[in-house]
């Protein structure tokens, strides 16, 4: 796309989730995305695992070697709610998206409809301003106990976007830490890049800054903002909580420019929805004395292999007679 407008308003949006709620989290969802528009976003972006939660604090009954039937029934409640894709719950996304006129990037927790339906992945969205669904991307490495209910994604779901306002993609929370994922991304140009986390630390900050200054680009980094009386208390594990603190996230999201400062500062502490204008000829201006992919690789030294097949258990082909075989 080569007319991309240089000036894009952008709208980081802090907020929890109503959690284990996949419909009331869509209506939250699609309310702040209006909300946003009327501010004169042109990108909107929301957390990871938005719809229905990223469930902080619970282990869903397990131990190593053991679990329970009271976490599996909060596992079936998280899966009940989980997001189809696509689904009525993705086509009331993209409705909302193509009444505000805007992209729109948002962390879902979303259910396997291609084999056998049990597994989940924590996944981003990306909605274009006519409604479409533009794609996703599955998190590659689910992080600790992020492993026992989630799946992982392939190098199939790592997309970035050209837009009118310059090309986007994301990396989800700590794979963000994974340097050859960051290099991927930078390889395919993307120049506002979000990266929804859970991580409200203030090394975080370190993360997201030194990305912005790697990259050359801009950073969009969106935590929720959650507090322990948000839970529904007729979890069946609900007591895994009990140590838990009042505020489970404080939130932190932040906005970052191509050389490392802050657009907009952190926020913490309540809801907010983070707007800023972007310039993005500052990301030329930036790369005069580097950039990471360009006049700065070294290729002859170092090469990155990326292999965007899409991972199947199966493989069904023909024989002669028509029939299907494996």
């Amino acid at each position: 796309m080569t007319n991309v407008n240089q000036n894009v308003r952008v709208a980081v949006v802090q907020a929890a989730s109503v959690i284990m709620d996949r419909e009331a989290s869509t209506e939250k969802a699609i309310s702040l995305t209006l909300q946003a528009a009327e501010k004169g976003a042109n990108i909107i972006v929301f957390p990871e695992a938005f719809i229905p939660a990223y469930p902080r604090g619970l282990t869903f009954g397990t131990s190593i070697g053991s679990r329970s039937p009271e976490g599996r029934q909060d596992w079936l409640r998280y899966w009940e709610n989980s997001v189809p894709v696509p689904s009525e719950t993705t086509d009331r996304l993209g409705e909302a998206a193509k009444k505000a006129g805007v992209y729109l990037v948002i962390g879902v927790i979303e259910r396997d409809t291609e084999f056998s339906g049990g597994t989940v992945y924590c996944s981003v969205l990306f909605f274009g301003p006519d409604g479409s669904l533009l794609g996703k991307h599955r998190k590659l490495k689910p992080t600790a106990s992020e492993r026992l209910i989630w799946g992982e994604g392939d190098g199939s779901t790592l997309p970035v976007f050209e837009t009118p306002y310059g090309k986007i993609g994301a990396l989800i929370c700590w794979e963000n830490y994974m340097p050859l994922a960051r290099t991927a991304m930078y390889a395919k140009g993307v120049q506002i890049y979000i990266a929804p986390t859970a991580d409200s630390r203030e090394l975080w900050q370190s993360t997201i800054r030194h990305i912005a200054a790697e990259g050359r680009c801009f950073v969009l980094s969106c935590n929720q903002y959650v507090t322990k009386d948000m839970y529904p208390t007729d979890l069946a594990c609900y007591d895994e909580l009990a140590s838990s603190p009042h505020e489970m996230c404080p939130g932190g999201s932040a906005i970052v420019g191509p050389l490392g400062d802050y657009v907009k500062e952190p926020v913490y502490g309540k809801e907010d929805i983070l707007i800023a204008d972007l310039d993005l000829r500052h990301i030329a201006y930036s790369q005069f004395d580097f950039d990471v992919v360009g006049h700065y690789a070294r290729p002859d030294v170092f090469q990155l292999i990326v292999n965007e097949e899409k991972r199947e258990n199966v493989k069904w082909t023909k024989t002669e007679d028509g029939n299907e075989k494996i």
